[in-house]
């Protein structure tokens, strides 16, 4: 399987719930963390709605 990794690169204080719930369900809690994801349409779409917080690394 392909994997995506994904790096937390600003806090979720002052977002909405339904986006910190989504930093949690990609495994992100701190600022620079980098976790390795599955790459699958659900994970994609996750990436999507917090793509203000992280960034997708090479």
């Amino acid at each position: 399987m392909a994997t995506i990794k994904v790096k937390q690169i600003k806090s979720k204080i002052g977002y909405p719930i339904d986006q910190k719930r989504t930093l949690e369900a990609l495994g992100l809690r701190k600022i620079s963390q980098v976790v390795e994801v599955e790459d699958n349409p659900s994970i994609r779409g996750m990436i999507r709605k917090v793509r203000h917080l992280v960034t997708v690394i090479d």
